[in-house]
Order: structure tokens, then sequence, then C-alpha cells
């Protein structure tokens, strides 16, 4: 081999190891230049991760709200009030003399007529008194006549030597003694004839039977019933007039206003659920209980037909003219703090402002605010415990079916990602007052 052949396979040699070089060069550069580009990619992505989640946090942070308006008060005002139905008259009756039932005569709900007899009974101890009174009477008239006697006698004799006027004086008085004692007989007589007609237990009015605690055989005491075995005294009877009833409702003091004698109430009983029982005004106490803070006032009804008994659970329901201009609110969106009364109000900035407001009635449901606020304001409804004043909120939709009042038009609900409790922000007011947004 010539050294020029030599020559040219070393060059050959040295171009193929720096091609190589250059190559793996070219590789190194290309490997450092896409780690590059994924170092940087990586925190790109990771500072707009951190950007959105700081974003989001801060979006979160505020506290989410659903706004409401004042409505307008109601024309017309229903309270709903527990009754008792009593009857018209109604009294238990009792023995006014001691002895033992002989026999009863009416049972319970027979219908009686003033002086009907229920039941009768035996004294043989008054009997025996009255037999005595009258014994007695007969023997004071004997007395009394035998003193008109001597007494005239005496008499005929004054003036002359044979009697002297002391003893004709003395004869006279104790005819008078004599009269005294009959009158005092005969009235322990009538006495006693009185109390003989009290063996005879009477109806003393028409009406029904509502007890009988008598029975053959017991023994009852003189204006203390009859006792039982533990030595507590019951009627014997209780007669009640049902022709009419008497309804009694305590009506609380921030709804006295209405009491008038045009008042009426709807009555709804548990035996008729479906029927309904028309009452007027009878009375009113024209005073409240001081522990209650409640009235009393009596309503009546027509109970001809005697479907309605004594002592009988109503519910009452009234219905009175209201003030349309009174502005109410839902009772979640009333505050109570240190501070006092309050509602949140939400500027035009979404900002909040806790306010002052005086209450009226509670309606239930809703309650009346006197002053404080006005229809244009925006309320925020069940506002949270921790809510600022001039806190920044974020307002949203209420949920159909769930918090949007029934007595708004139901609207079609545009298709979101969003859960329903927290729905995309929109500022703009619904068109019907008193509505969520």
């Amino acid at each position: 081999m010539t050294p020029e052949h030599d020559n040219t396979g070393g060059v050959d040699a040295k171009a193929k190891a720096a091609a190589a070089a250059r190559k793996r060069k070219m590789g190194f550069a290309v490997v450092a230049g896409v780690a590059g580009f994924l170092i940087i990619m990586g925190l790109v992505q990771r500072h707009s991760a951190y950007v959105q989640l700081a974003q989001e946090t801060a979006h979160d942070a505020v506290p989410v709200v659903q706004i409401i308006y004042p409505q307008q008060g109601p024309d017309e005002r229903e309270l709903s009030l527990p009754a008792n139905i009593a009857a018209w008259y109604q009294a238990p009756i009792y023995a006014q003399v001691s002895g033992y039932v002989k026999m009863w005569y009416k049972d319970f709900g027979a219908r009686v007529k003033a002086g009907d007899v229920l039941a009768e009974i035996d004294t043989p101890g008054l009997d025996a008194q009255y037999a005595a009174a009258k014994a007695d009477y007969n023997v004071a008239l004997a007395r009394y006549k035998l003193a008109q006697i001597t007494a005239r006698r005496w008499k005929a004799l004054q003036g002359t030597q044979a009697v002297s006027q002391q003893e004709v004086d003395v004869q006279a008085a104790n005819a008078e003694a004599q009269k005294a004692q009959v009158e005092a007989a005969q009235h322990d007589v009538e006495r006693y004839a009185a109390l003989e007609a009290f063996k005879k237990i009477v109806a003393p009015f028409d009406g029904i039977v509502t007890s009988r605690m008598a029975d053959v055989g017991d023994y009852v005491n003189a204006g203390r019933g009859d006792v039982d075995s533990r030595g507590n005294a019951t009627e014997l009877f209780s007669v009640a007039d049902v022709h009419a009833m008497r309804v009694f409702v305590a009506v609380p003091q921030d709804y006295a206003d209405i009491i008038s004698p045009r008042l009426q109430a709807n009555l709804i009983v548990p035996q008729y659920p479906e029927r309904t029982f028309k009452a007027r005004f009878l009375a009113t106490a024209s005073a409240f209980n001081p522990n209650t803070r409640t009235v009393t006032t009596e309503l009546v009804l027509d109970n001809k037909s005697g479907e309605l008994w004594p002592n009988s659970y109503a519910t009452a329901t009234f219905r009175a003219p209201a003030d349309p201009d009174q502005l109410i609110l839902p009772e979640g969106a009333i505050v109570f703090r240190q501070e006092g009364t309050q509602v949140a109000l939400v500027d035009d900035s979404n900002h909040v402002h806790l306010v002052s407001v005086a209450l009226g009635r509670d309606l239930g449901t809703t309650v009346e605010v006197q002053r404080g606020v006005k229809k244009t304001d925006r309320v925020i409804n069940n506002p949270s415990a921790g809510l600022l004043d001039g806190q920044l909120v974020r307002i949203v939709k209420g949920t159909p079916g769930y918090n949007v009042p029934p007595t708004l038009p139901a609207k079609a609900a545009a298709p979101s990602k969003d859960d329903t409790r927290a729905m995309p922000e929109d500022n703009r007011p619904m068109p019907e007052s008193g509505g969520r947004q």
C-alpha cells in the first residue's frame, strides 16, 4: 500500500469521528432543549394553576346569599286558635240531705225537663226529726191556746179586788211568749218540710244528663255530694243545657284589635273534620291575663240538633281586615343580635348593611315590619350568624321548588353545570315584587 492511500484512510476516519461527535452534541442539545421546554411549560402551568386556585379561593371566600324583597301584607288576616266548647248552662247537682240513694231514674244522656226527678234519697233520720218538729209544734200550739184562755180570764177580773194588775200583765205576757213559741215551732216544721223536699233530686232546667255518680245504696252527705272510699266528694248528677253552646277562646294581645261585636269565627271539631260551624261574638273579658297576655273571648253558636257536646276541643279561625300597606318579611330574614332586631340589606355594590327594624305582628311564617325597610330594599334571606356589616357578598338565585316562593310563576331553568345551591351570579332583580334572586 502506498503512502497516499494510507493518508486518505486516516482522513476518512477523522471525518467520521468528527461527524459522530457533532451528532452527539446535536442530540444533547435537542434533549436539553426539550427538557428546558418541558421545565418552562411545567412552571407556566404551575403558575397558571396557582393563579386560578387563588382566584377560585378568593371567589369562594365571598359569602353566597339569596335576596328577597319586602312584600305587601295581606288584605285579610287569618288567625287560628284553640277553643273550648261549653254548654249554655251546666250544673253539678249535690245532695242537700244526708241519707242513702233509694233509686235513680235518669241515666247518662237522658233528656230531662226542669223539675224532673233524677233520684230519691232515703232519710230515716230526717224523717224522725220532721215528725219530732211537728209534735213540738202541736205542744207549743196547745200551750199557746191555754195561755190565751188564762189571759182572757185574768183580763176579765181586771179592776176587781180578786186580782192585781201585776198578775193580769203576767198572764198577758205569757200568752205572747207562747205565741212566739208556736211561731218558732212552725218555722222549724217548715225547715224540715223543705229538707224533706230535697229527698227528691230534680233537674234545675231543661237539658241532658252528662254524668251520674249516684247508685242505689250509696250514702251521700248533705251539701257534699257522693263521698267515695277515699273521702272525695263528687256531684250526684250533672245536667247541661245544650240548645246553644258557649265557645271560649284566649286571644293574644297582638290580635285583640279584631275583637268587636261583629266578630265571627269558623269552628272545626275533631269529630267532624269536614264540617265548619259558625260562631258569633257574645262577650269579652276586656282584660288580659297577666300570665298568658291573652284575653278571654266568648262566642256562641246554635246547637239545636245536639251535635256538639260540652267540653269539646275546637279550632277557631278568625278573619279580620289587615293593612295592605304593611310590609312583611319571612321570619328567617330577621336577625336577633346584641344590637337588637335587624335585617341584612345588600347595596348596589353587593356589600352588606345591617339595619335595625321594628317588628309588628307575627303572621306565622312571616312577620310584619313596621319600620326600617322599604319595598325596594334587597334583603338577605336566612343570613348566616357570621355575616358582618360592610362585608362583600355574592348573590345567587334561589332553587325552584326549594326556596323560591310558590306564588311566583314557574320559569324554565337554563341548563348549568353549577351546583343548584350556588348558581351563576345574576344581580338583575326579578320583575315580581317579593321574588327572590
